[in-house]
């Protein structure tokens, strides 16, 4: 079997806006550091994503010397910056699917610009560092907790599961259609299946649900234009008790640094591969 290196490092500070590209990060308790630390909530504290509002996907967000900036992907002209540490020091009690958990609104002035882009009343919360949001309690390992992210800490796609859907398509797709933390080289399509426990690093990452695809990886990450695809060649070939299925969710025990080109050294796999 070929070797496999990390070959992208992906972090989304707020839940459903674009991320960046880093070339190496700090694994926390809740995952990335920033990923998913900020989220917007609409006027009952539930959570919105770009499965409603595709207009999310034109606003990127960066991180440098303490502030984080969000930006139009077009419109240069809309754009807002706050220090990381800005929040009302106000609780608020905010939904997350099933799950309930509480967030700090950042500022008004944020809350603002947010609510004058989408046209609706909306609130930018920051997950308080003492939030114990726990993982889904059948699939956790040891009482594992979260960020905002959908259920699990961080998201793992081999490119050559990428590459192998792009054989399929007539318009190729770029990997920020599915939202992974990590990206790896080497494998066979889909090898991230078979994953039991591997090691980056000094981390110790555990392989613990298939990623359920939905609509949102059939909008461009570019445009903010949605199409049928890949979600219609998707459900020809991946489709798992009527979910589509793509990437792999973890769990993950320890922290430290990480770096593109680290090399997975696969611990175990799962059962019966």
């Amino acid at each position: 079997m070929n070797e496999l290196y990390l070959s992208e490092i992906n972090i989304y500070p707020i839940k459903s806006l674009g991320g960046f590209r880093v070339q190496k990060a700090q694994i926390e308790e809740r995952g990335l550091q920033y990923d998913r630390r900020w989220m917007l909530v609409d006027e009952e504290c539930i959570f919105i994503t770009q499965r409603k509002y595709f207009e999310l996907s034109q606003l990127q967000v960066n991180i440098a010397e303490g502030r984080l900036t969000v930006s139009h992907k077009t419109d240069l002209d809309q754009h807002i910056s706050f220090d990381l540490n800005e929040q009302t020091g106000e609780n608020i009690i905010v939904k997350i699917w099933d799950d309930v958990a509480v967030g700090l609104e950042v500022s008004k002035q944020v809350s603002d610009w947010f609510s004058n882009f989408m046209k609706m009343k909306v609130k930018l919360v920051k997950m308080p560092l003492d939030e114990k949001r726990l993982v889904d309690p059948k699939y956790a390992l040891n009482e594992e907790i979260v960020s905002f992210a959908d259920g699990y800490p961080c998201l793992i796609i081999g490119q050559s599961s990428l590459n192998a859907l792009n054989k399929k398509l007539e318009e190729k797709i770029l990997m920020d259609r599915f939202r992974p933390n990590f990206v790896f080289t080497g494998g066979e399509p889909h090898i991230e299946d078979r994953f039991g426990t591997f090691n980056l690093g000094e981390i110790t990452f555990t392989a613990v649900k298939p990623c359920a695809r939905c609509v949102l990886i059939t909008i461009n990450q570019q445009t903010g234009i949605k199409s049928k695809e890949p979600l219609k060649t998707l459900a020809t070939y991946r489709t798992i008790n009527k979910k589509i299925m793509f990437g792999q969710n973890l769990v993950h025990k320890g922290s430290g640094e990480i770096s593109v080109g680290d090399e997975l050294n696969i611990v175990s796999w799962k059962e019966g591969n």
